[in-house]
């Protein structure tokens, strides 16, 4: 299979996923994919004043994820992706994401939640947000983005998605825009690869849930940013 082919059907797969609350939906071949990781930045101490400290980021504010498998921390960035941070915060906020799960999970591509509970049931959500998928920020391996309906680019609402791949394909406009970034994980990605790496089975007319549910206990604020 082509890699264009690959990326289509995944694209496909994904946005299936934001939809599944809908009957009949299609199951999608999943695929492995290399990616390398993101290392993260270190800091030294210096025992003399720095006459240049580097500046502290602005609209910037974490988020923790509680699972069952571990804890995620998220940053988002409020700079790039306003809209989705703001929607994403809402839903932390008012404790909509707590019992919900990871209902769809495709090793080599990524992990999906926020909208599900155990029993497959769909938690409301709040109106539909627009895409930012042009903010600048790609779906790399480790980023968070915003699921949405296949050929709807303005459906989003509180399901998102965690990249375990560098998933570029995601960026471009397949079927009228892209996939919108607006955070990324610097903490827990190794809970991020043991969800991905859970058994999944057919569940409720869902394809790709985990056999054994992976939920959110509680998401929290850690900082509030800029």
């Amino acid at each position: 299979m082509s890699h264009r082919s690959l990326g289509v059907r995944l694209a496909l797969a994904l946005a299936l996923g934001a939809a599944c609350a809908l009957p009949a939906c299609t199951n999608q071949e999943s695929s492995r994919q290399e990616a390398s990781t993101e290392s993260g930045s270190t800091s030294t101490k210096n025992t003399s004043p720095d006459p240049t400290p580097t500046p502290v980021k602005e609209n910037v504010v974490q988020v923790k994820l509680d699972t069952t498998m571990g804890d995620i921390v998220l940053e988002l960035d409020k700079d790039k992706a306003p809209i989705s941070t703001e929607n994403f915060l809402a839903y932390v906020d008012a404790g909509s994401y707590d019992g919900t799960i990871f209902h769809r999970v495709i090793d080599g591509f990524m992990i999906q939640g926020g909208g599900f509970t155990t029993a497959m049931s769909q938690r409301r959500t709040n109106a539909p947000i627009r895409n930012e998928w042009q903010n600048g920020l790609s779906n790399t391996r480790y980023t968070v983005a915003m699921a949405r309906l296949g050929g709807q680019a303005d459906s989003a609402t509180s399901q998102f998605f965690i990249n375990v791949a560098d998933n570029g394909f995601l960026d471009q406009p397949r079927d009228g825009a892209g996939y919108a970034v607006f955070g990324r994980v610097v903490e827990g990605t190794e809970v991020v690869d043991a969800i991905a790496k859970v058994a999944t089975t057919s569940r409720a007319g869902h394809q790709d849930v985990p056999v054994e549910p992976v939920m959110i206990e509680k998401a929290t604020r850690l900082s509030n940013g800029g």
